[in-house]
């Protein structure tokens, strides 16, 4: 990823509140330069593997992070992690499950798939910002990935 415009987050979130609040949040923490939102799983998924109206994209140029709703249109968002993971050219992107959801089922579903990490989404607005804020900051700045190809 040696495009200064490369995608650096892919945003999956159908809820337009949700959708705006983590935008605000991730602007606040001066990290919304490099944003693809999809808003539902089918676009998603057409986005990461350079499918439909992103076909002109290089699967090379894979986002650093996922941030992931589970309850989505068209594709749920298990099924939009279990294609990631099991693609070996993106089974290295961290994935991590934003979501309202706090059913075990559904976090135990998503640690099975391999998500690096699961959110219950707080009601909270400012700490809904920060927690938004902090995994911002871990997965764009923090995190040490594997070098493409490796």
């Amino acid at each position: 990823m040696n495009d200064t415009h490369a995608i650096e987050i892919l945003l999956v979130e159908d809820n337009p509140q949700d959708l705006e609040l983590t935008l605000r949040a991730l602007k606040k923490a001066n990290l919304a330069n490099h944003i693809h939102v999809a808003r539902d799983g089918a676009e998603a998924l057409e986005f990461i593997f350079c499918e439909g109206p992103h076909a002109a994209r290089r699967i090379d140029d894979i986002p650093k992070v996922i941030l992931l709703d589970l309850k989505l249109p068209k594709v749920d968002g298990l099924e939009v992690l279990q294609r990631v993971k099991a693609d070996p050219r993106t089974r290295n992107i961290p994935v991590t499950i934003l979501t309202s959801s706090k059913e075990q089922s559904d976090i135990v579903e998503s640690y099975h798939l391999g998500v690096n990490s699961y959110i219950v989404k707080p009601v909270n607005f400012e700490s809904f910002s920060t927690a938004v804020q902090n995994l911002g900051l871990y997965w764009l700045l923090l995190n040490q990935p594997p070098l493409p190809g490796a």
